[in-house]
C-alpha cells in the first residue's frame, strides 16, 4: 500500500483547470457489455458496470458514438446527431447514464463527429437531391474535373485519396457531381464554410450540454476547414491516389472555427466542461494555440505523433520501434505544451492496437509487468491520461485467423484494394494487417473466465480474445498484485499527489533504446520515473545517485532495487527537493 503523507497530498483546490488531475475512461459501447444478448453492447450494459468503473477511480467517461447511424464505421457515420441508436438503447437509457455517472462524482463526454455526417442524414439527404437544394452547399459538390466526362477514370474533382482506400470522391449519378468523403463514401464532409452549417452544429452542442454532458471529444476537428480550391495533392509511388492533408490538416479557418464554437456553445457555462480535439497531422506548435486557455479554443489535443513511430509510411508496414524516437517525441510535446496549453496522454484508443501486444511484452511472463509498466510512465506525464476500455486489464491483440474475422471497413478496404487491384499475396497482406489494425482494440472487453468472456450471453458481433481465461477482470479487481490495481493506484496518485498533475517535466537519458526515464519537480517534492522497455536488467544510470535511496513510491515488483531494474520494471521515486548546501562565506581578508 502506497502512503501519501498530508504535506505530499493536493490541498488547494483547482476548478478551472480541474482535468489537470482526472483520468479519463474511453467506453467503445459496441464491445463494452451487452445487456440484452444481442451480441452488441448498450447504453445499459454501460450502465451495470458504473460501481466498476468507480472503483477504478476515474473521473470522466468518454463515450464513442451511440447516435442513430447505419454503421459503416461503427457509429462514426451519424444519421442523427440528436438520438440514439436503437442498437445502443434510447435517450433515457442515456439520461439514465448520466445520472448514475454524476451521482458517483465522474463526467460524460460525448464523441462529437462534425467533420462528416452519414450519407443517411437528412442534412445530405436534402443536399443531393438537387443541384438547387438549399443545403446543396451543404456538403462538398463539384463537377468532374475539367474535359472529363463525370464517371470516367480520372474524372474526380482533385486526385486526393480517402483514409479508408481509393478515391475522396463519389460521383452522384442523379447530379452528375462529386461528393468529398475524407472516410466512406458514406461519410460526406460538411461545408464548415457555410455558416449555417455551424450554427447548426452549435445548437446541436448545446443541446446536449442542457441535458447534461460534460463535453466533447470533437473526432479529426482539426479536418473542418479546408482549402476551398481543393487543390491536388502530391502523388505517391506506387499508389493510384494522393496525399491531399495539405489542404485540410490544420486549415486556414480552423482557428477561426473552434473560437467561434467555444463562443457559441461553451462560453457562460458554469459546468467545469472538458473539450478535446482529435487531431492527426497536429503539429507541437498549433496544438499551443489550440491549448491556450488564452485563445478559448479546447482544453487539450490528441496528437498521433508518438503512434506513428512503429511502421514506415503505412500502418500496413509495421517496423520495430525505438525507444529514443518515443522519448524525443513525447519529450518534444512534454516541452512545447509546458508553459501553454495541455498534453493528453494515451496508448491506445479504438483506433490503436493493444499496447501490451505493441510497445509491451504479451508473454505470460511479463504481460503483466509490461502492462503495468508501460501503465505508470505513460500516468506520471505532465497531462491528463486516457484509459481505453480492457487497457486496466492488460488485454492484448487478436489473434485473427482470416480476412473473414476482421470487421473494419478499413481493414477490409485496405485488404481488397492490396489483393485486386495492386495484386498482393494474400496471406502476405494478413500477415501485415495483423499487428496494428483496429479490431485489436474493438474485441470484447473480458469480464470473466466465462463463455465469451462474460460479454454477451448472446453471439457477439466480433470475435473474443481466446485468452479471456486467463486475462479478465473477475480474476483482477480483488487482488492486490494485479495489472487493475496498478490502474487503481495510479489514479489515485495523480488525484493526491500534486507533483503528478502540476510538476514541471525533464527528460532524462534521452539516447538510451531500453531505460525510460524523466522528472517531474512541483514546489518541494520531486518524483523520478523509470521504466525498462526490454526483458533483461538494466541500470538507471542517472546522473543523481543518491535518487536509489529515494522511497518507492509505486513499482510493479513487490520489492524495491532503486536504480537496477529488472526486465520489463516500472519504478517512481519520490523526495523532497534536496536544500542545496550553503557555500562558506568568501574570505575577504586582504593578505600584506
Amino acid at each position: 500500500m502506497t502512503v501519501i503523507s498530508p504535506q505530499e497530498r493536493e490541498t488547494v483546490p483547482r476548478e478551472r483547470d480541474w482535468f489537470r488531475s482526472a483520468v479519463v475512461y474511453q467506453v467503445y459501447p459496441r464491445s463494452f457489455a451487452d445487456s440484452n444478448d444481442d451480441g452488441v453492447g448498450d447504453l445499459r450494459g454501460i450502465i451495470g458496470k458504473l460501481d466498476y468503473l468507480e472503483r477504478l477511480g476515474v473521473d470522466v467517461v468518454w463515450l464513442s458514438p451511440v447516435y442513430r447511424s447505419p454503421h459503416d464505421d461503427n457509429g462514426y457515420d451519424i444519421s442523427d446527431y440528436q438520438d440514439i441508436d436503437p442498437l445502443f438503447g434510447s435517450l433515457d437509457d442515456l439520461d439514465d447514464l448520466i445520472a448514475g455517472l454524476h451521482g458517483r462524482g465522474m463526467k460524460l463526454v460525448m464523441d462529437l463527429v462534425v467533420n462528416h455526417t452519414s450519407d443517411e442524414h437528412p442534412w445530405f439527404v436534402e443536399s443531393r437531391a438537387s443541384k438547387d437544394s438549399p443545403k446543396r452547399d451543404w456538403y462538398w459538390w463539384r463537377p468532374a474535373r475539367s474535359g472529363f466526362v463525370p464517371g470516367e477514370p480520372g474524372g474526380e474533382p482533385n486526385n486526393w485519396e480517402s483514409f479508408f482506400s481509393g478515391p475522396a470522391w463519389e460521383l452522384d449519378e442523379a447530379s452528375g457531381e462529386y461528393y468529398l468523403h475524407l472516410f466512406s463514401r458514406k461519410q460526406p464532409d460538411l461545408n464548415w464554410e457555410n455558416p449555417e452549417v455551424r450554427e447548426s452544429v452549435y445548437e446541436m452542442m448545446r443541446w446536449w450540454l442542457d441535458r447534461g454532458v460534460d463535453g466533447f471529444r470533437m473526432d479529426v476537428i482539426n479536418f473542418i476547414s479546408k482549402d476551398p480550391a481543393l487543390p491536388d495533392g502530391p502523388v505517391r509511388d506506387g499508389r493510384p491516389y494522393a496525399d491531399g492533408t495539405a489542404s485540410f490538416i490544420s486549415g486556414p479557418r480552423i482557428h477561426e472555427y473552434l473560437r467561434e464554437m467555444h463562443e457559441q456553445v461553451f462560453a457562460g457555462r458554469e459546468e467545469a466542461l472538458l473539450t478535446v480535439g482529435e487531431m492527426p497531422g497536429v503539429t507541437v506548435e498549433d496544438a499551443v494555440l489550440f491549448t491556450d486557455p488564452a485563445r478559448r479554443e479546447v482544453d487539450m489535443v490528441f496528437q498521433f505523433e508518438h503512434v506513428g513511430l512503429d511502421h514506415d509510411g503505412s500502418k500496413w508496414n509495421p517496423t520495430k520501434l525505438r525507444l529514443t524516437d518515443l522519448k524525443a517525441s513525447l519529450g518534444r510535446w512534454q516541452a512545447g505544451l509546458a508553459e501553454r496549453g495541455w498534453n493528453s496522454l494515451y496508448w491506445g484508443n479504438h483506433d490503436q492496437p493493444r499496447v501490451v501486444s505493441r510497445f509491451g511484452d504479451e508473454s505470460p511472463e511479463y504481460r503483466e509487468l509490461s502492462a503495468k509498466m508501460l501503465a505508470g510512465v505513460l500516468h506520471l506525464h505532465r497531462g491528463t491520461p486516457y484509459v481505453y476500455q480492457g487497457e486496466e486489464l492488460g488485454m492484448t491483440n487478436m489473434p485473427f485467423a482470416t480476412i473473414d474475422d476482421y470487421r473494419d471497413i478499413e481493414v477490409l478496404n485496405h485488404f481488397r484494394e492490396a489483393t485486386e487491384l495492386l495484386g498482393e499475396d494474400p496471406a502476405v497482406v494478413l500477415a501485415a494487417l495483423a499487428p496494428l489494425n483496429r479490431d485489436n482494440a474493438r474485441t470484447p472487453v473480458q469480464w470473466d473466465a466465462g463463455p465469451n468472456a462474460g460479454f454477451t450471453r448472446g453471439t457477439p458481433w466480433i470475435g473474443v480474445n481466446p485468452n479471456s481465461g486467463a486475462v479478465n477482470a473477475e480474476e483482477q479487481i480483488s487482488r492486490e498484485d494485479s495489472v487493475f490495481t496498478f490502474y487503481r493506484t495510479l489514479i489515485r496518485l495523480r488525484h493526491e499527489l500534486p507533483v503528478i498533475a502540476h510538476g514541471d517535466f525533464t527528460m532524462l537519458l534521452p539516447d538510451d533504446e531500453e531505460v525510460y526515464a524523466y522528472i517531474r519537480r512541483h514546489e518541494d517534492h520531486e518524483l523520478l520515473v523509470l521504466g525498462n522497455f526490454s526483458a533483461h536488467p538494466r541500470i538507471a544510470e542517472v546522473a543523481d545517485p543518491l535518487w536509489a535511496d529515494a522511497r518507492r513510491l509505486l513499482g510493479n515488483y513487490p520489492d524495491a532495487h532503486g536504480l537496477a531494474l529488472r526486465p520489463w520494471e516500472f519504478t517512481a521515486l519520490l523526495r523532497p527537493i534536496p536544500i542545496p548546501v550553503p557555500l562558506a562565506p568568501l574570505d575577504t581578508e586582504v593578505q600584506a
